[in-house]
C-alpha cells in the first residue's frame, strides 16, 4: 500500500502521532514547512509516488533517502520500488 510520494512508511514515522500527521497522500501543506519539493514534484508529474517516475531515484529523492539527520539509508527508495512493483 502506497503511504506517502518519498517512500516513507508513514505508519512507522513517529511524526504521525507527535505531529498529528496524517502524511502526505491526505494533506496540502507538510507540518514542517510550507511545502515538500518530493510531494509538489510527484504530483506536478501526476505520480502517486517517486517510484513512478522515469527519473527514479533523482538527486532530489536520493538526498532526502541519505540526509544525515532525517534520511533513512534508501528504505523509501525501496519502498518505492516495491511500491510500483505491487510487492508485499
Amino acid at each position: 500500500m502506497i503511504e506517502s510520494r518519498c517512500g516513507i512508511s508513514c505508519s512507522q514515522c513517529h511524526y504521525k502521532e507527535e505531529f498529528n500527521c496524517k502524511g502526505c497522500l491526505a494533506i496540502n501543506k507538510p507540518f514542517w514547512d510550507d511545502s515538500c519539493p518530493i510531494k509538489d514534484c510527484c504530483e506536478e508529474k501526476k505520480h502517486s509516488h517517486c517510484g513512478e517516475c522515469t527519473n527514479f531515484p533523482c538527486t532530489l529523492l536520493i538526498g532526502f533517502s541519505y540526509d544525515k539527520d532525517q534520511g533513512d539509508n534508501g528504505l523509501r527508495i525501496e519502498n518505492c520500488r516495491c511500491w510500483k512493483q505491487n510487492c508485499k
